[in-house]
Formats: C-alpha cells, sequence, structure tokens
C-alpha cells in the first residue's frame, strides 16, 4: 500500500469506544462522576471478572477471522492469517487486567486499539504480507499476584515458568496455576518465545504521565522504558503494650518503616531517581498494641540502570544502620534511642532499561505524521512505566506509542483520555502495523 492508501485505514472511533467501555461491564470499579461511563475499573488477572474479559476477547477475534492460542501462562494469542507463511506474525498486545482502583484506559485501550484494527483491516479487505494478531498479556499489573510483566517476562524467558506459577495473590492462598486452572486459562502451548515467536510488537498505551498534555500533543513516540526494580522489606520488632513500655524498651516495626519510607524518598531525590511504596503490612493490628512485625513494598525508579543499582546499594546500608538504632541524615534527631530491629530484602522484579527497536520506531512516526497531518503533533518520549513491550523487545522488533491522558493521572479511577485522542492513537497503531508488515522481508 501507497502512503495515500495508507489514509484509508480510518478507525471508527464511536465504535472502538463503545466496545471498551461494554467491556468495562467486566470489573466496573469505583465510580467518580454522573455519566454512565464515569467509573473506573476493579478487574484483578485472573478474577471471575478476568475470565469474562478474556472469554470475550477470545469470542470477538475468532469472529474477526483470527485462529487462537491460550499458553500455559494464559498469554492469548489471536492471529489473523497473511499472504505468507514464511515469517512470525506482527503483534498488537497490552493487557486487559486492572489495578483495584485502576481507572478504563491502561491496557485496556491497547487491547481495544488491537481489535479495531482487526475490524478496520476486514473492512478494507486488506491482506498482509505476515499475519498480524492481537495478544492479551496477564497479569501486566502485578496487582494481585506481585511480580508486574509476569507473563510477558515468562514468555521472554526472563522469569522461570515454574515461579510465576507459584507466586501467590497479595491477600490470599491462590497461586497463579491454581487460578489460571479455576478459570480454564492455562494452556497446553508453552508460555516462550520459541513456541510463538513475534515478527514485531508494538503497543498503544496512556502515557500515564503528564509530559504530553502539558505540551498539547497528540501522540508521544516512544524510545525506550526506564529501569525498576521491586522490593519486599521484612521488619521484626517486638509486639508491646503502648501504655506500659517506655520509648527505650520499644522495638517499634512500624515506626521504623515510616523512618525507612520517608529516607528512601531522600535518597532518590537525591539521585534524580523515583522511590515509592504502595503496599504496607503490619500486625497485630490493634490500636494498644506496639507493631512487632511490619513489611512494605518499594519501587526504585530511573532512566539509568546504573542510578537504580547506586540507589539499592545506599538503601541497604542505610537501612541496616537505621534498623540497628544508628542515625542517618538527622532522621532520629528529637527521637528516644530504642532496641534494635531485624529487617531483610526479598527482590520481587527487575526491568533493565530498554530502548526500542528504530525500525518500528520510524513506522509510528511516518504514521504519526500521515494521521495528524504534520510532524508538529508528536514528540518523542521515554516511558516512566514498566510495560510488556520491554520483554517482547528481548525477542523480536518492538515499540509503543503514548496518547495523552487528562492531567497525568493514571492507577486512578479518574483516569481518562478524550474519544478523540484514543482514536487518534489507535489510527497510528494501525498505520504503523501495516508500514512494518511492508517492510518486512
Amino acid at each position: 500500500m501507497s502512503a495515500k492508501d495508507l489514509k484509508i485505514l480510518k478507525v471508527n472511533q464511536t465504535r472502538m469506544m463503545d466496545t471498551l467501555h461494554e467491556t468495562c461491564r467486566f470489573g466496573t470499579g469505583t465510580r467518580w462522576g454522573s455519566n454512565p461511563t464515569d467509573t473506573g475499573m476493579s478487574r484483578l488477572t485472573l478474577s471471575d471478572d478476568d475470565k469474562s474479559v478474556r472469554d470475550w476477547f477470545v469470542e470477538t477475534t475468532k469472529s474477526l477471522g483470527c485462529d487462537v492460542t491460550v499458553d500455559s501462562m494464559g498469554n492469548i494469542f489471536a492471529v489473523r492469517p497473511g499472504r505468507r507463511l514464511d515469517g512470525p506474525p506482527t503483534f498488537v498486545g497490552s493487557h486487559l487486567d486492572t489495578q483495584p482502583t485502576g481507572g478504563r484506559y491502561d491496557g485496556i485501550l491497547g487491547i481495544m486499539a488491537g481489535i479495531e484494527m482487526l475490524k478496520v483491516l476486514q473492512e478494507h479487505n486488506i491482506e498482509t504480507e505476515f499475519p498480524v494478531g492481537v495478544v492479551n498479556w496477564t497479569n501486566e499489573e502485578g496487582a494481585r499476584f506481585p511480580v508486574s510483566m509476569m507473563s510477558s517476562g515468562v514468555w521472554a524467558e526472563k522469569i522461570p515458568l515454574d515461579f510465576a506459577h507459584s507466586v501467590k495473590e497479595v491477600d490470599g492462598p491462590a497461586t497463579v496455576k491454581s487460578e489460571l486452572e479455576r478459570i480454564g486459562y492455562l494452556g497446553e502451548m508453552p508460555a516462550s518465545h520459541k513456541s510463538m515467536p513475534m515478527g514485531a510488537h508494538f503497543e498503544l498505551h496512556i502515557e500515564q504521565g503528564p509530559i504530553l498534555e502539558k505540551a498539547s500533543k497528540k501522540i508521544g513516540v516512544v524510545q525506550g522504558v526506564q529501569s525498576y526494580k521491586w522490593f519486599t522489606i521484612d521488619i521484626q520488632g517486638r509486639d508491646a503494650h503502648t501504655g506500659s513500655t517506655p520509648f527505650p524498651n520499644r522495638a517499634d516495626a512500624l515506626l521504623l518503616a515510616a523512618r525507612l519510607i520517608t529516607h528512601s524518598h531522600r535518597v532518590a531525590t537525591k539521585h534524580q531517581a523515583l522511590a515509592s511504596t504502595g503496599i504496607l503490612r503490619l500486625t497485630p493490628g490493634s490500636t494498644n498494641t506496639i507493631p512487632g512485625h511490619v513489611n512494605f513494598t518499594l519501587d526504585i525508579r530511573s532512566p539509568k540502570d546504573e542510578v537504580v543499582d547506586e540507589v539499592e546499594k545506599q538503601l541497604k546500608h542505610d537501612f541496616d544502620l537505621l534498623a540497628r538504632g544508628v542515625d542517618v541524615d538527622g532522621l532520629l534527631q528529637g527521637s528516644t534511642p530504642s532496641l534494635p530491629l531485624s529487617l531483610t530484602w526479598k527482590t520481587d522484579t527487575i526491568s533493565k532499561a530498554t530502548k526500542f527497536h528504530p525500525d518500528c520506531i520510524q513506522a509510528v512516526r511516518e504514521s504519526a505524521e500521515s494521521v495528524l497531518g504534520d510532524a508538529n503533533g508528536m514528540i518523542d518520549i521515554s516511558s516512566g512505566a514498566g510495560h510488556d513491550t520491554v520483554y517482547t523487545s528481548m525477542h523480536c522488533p518492538s515499540t509503543m506509542i503514548f496518547i495523552p491522558c487528562k492531567n497525568g493521572v493514571s492507577h486512578n479511577p479518574e483516569e481518562y483520555s478524550t474519544p478523540e485522542e484514543c482514536a487518534i492513537g489507535a489510527e497510528v497503531l494501525c498505520q504503523a502495523v501495516v508500514r512494518f508488515d511492508q517492510k518486512r522481508t
């Protein structure tokens, strides 16, 4: 197809958005406004709602002429045949699982745009050179089972299958494997790039940050993804009565956790990195009992691997000192010395900084210029969040397309992108896939 011909590949904005909102009946979350679609999402991976939307995805893609395969991590690959059989499919991919208090666009938009691409190709009787497809990756969010991008990591052979299957949910006894079996999505095909190779992987996503909106740009041409590590810190102190235990005789696990979290923010600031805690658990959980046990998560991020490593190194050193009662950066000033505590670190996730493939980036850039009319409506951008495309990039050409989201808000019920912004992104995605397909040899 010529550049002029590619312009006919127009997405149906109303149809795509209606489909998106229709599927949000599976796992509707917190209401934040008065309009029917003014709700967030709570569709945790491998839940009953996740099963329902997976069933919908399989039925819909089959109706569009796709062959559907499910692997041993529950990843669902829907493939539309191409003219040639001597190369793997070019995939559009994202995820249908959400955060517990998530929105309607994170991940979901990428899948809906892929399905809209299939519909547009069908409407125009387009036969691609190689197969094209849509993949729904399992447990991208890492919210219920705390390993993000878990199943694309297994596909990339960076996360062992047995380990992934054995991961337990945050608050409960279920494992990934037991829930895959329960909802009927434990596929027979091995979860591996060797079993399901890809010619390329494209992902449309909301930015999850404020840069595009502040710059008044419609498209972010994503160059790569920053580095991050997830940890769980476990603190062991001693339960004691709040009224009869003087400060010097306390081993207050929660007080230490508060100091460690505060210090992580200071160290990350010093290194121009990010550090965040999203989960904190304490026991015994009584008003008049000093908490003797706390664990909390720590998420460290930077565009540079070496900065993440340095922040980790410094925090491990400083946390040990603080647990022993040694002052660091004045955190203990004005406080009463108390008993020492013990702590351990567990590494949950490591995601190295990623640079995307120049051929995919160029396909997105050309497509964005075609859809927008010129290059003024797009900018190059890097992703602050991790995505499944990080893992696919290890085995095939990959990149991402960002669109703006209101106030840069994500992982929040009020997450929002306008229908026009979603349609522009989907159209760029569709063109980029076809452009890349034509350049494959």
